[in-house]
């Protein structure tokens, strides 16, 4: 079965996705949200992760999947979206302003 606006069926794409070397070596690889959703759909893509015993993050339209089963631990503290409040990437931008 293909999603509405993908080229390949979700099956092949999975296949493909987790045939890389990084996974195969126990890596981590990163792909945009948007694709997992176009390609696989969510609900495929994250019954794969859990099959395979993996995680995956989001943050920004990217899903981090760490292949591997090791423990995934933050090294610092997540921010909550009410301790950063109303502010634009220019707040947070390097002094000369980059």
């Amino acid at each position: 079965m293909r999603t509405c606006d993908s080229p390949v069926s979700p099956e092949i794409w999975l296949n493909d996705l987790f045939a890389c070397k990084a996974v195969q070596q126990g890596a981590v690889i990163r792909r945009k949200a948007r694709d997992i959703d176009r390609f696989a759909g969510r609900a495929r893509f994250l019954r794969e992760i859990e099959r395979r015993g993996y995680q995956a993050v989001e943050n920004a339209g990217q899903i981090i999947i760490f292949c591997n089963r090791g423990t995934v631990r933050w090294l610092t503290p997540p921010i909550s979206p009410l301790e950063i409040g109303p502010k634009s990437r220019r707040d947070f931008a390097a002094p000369d302003g980059r």
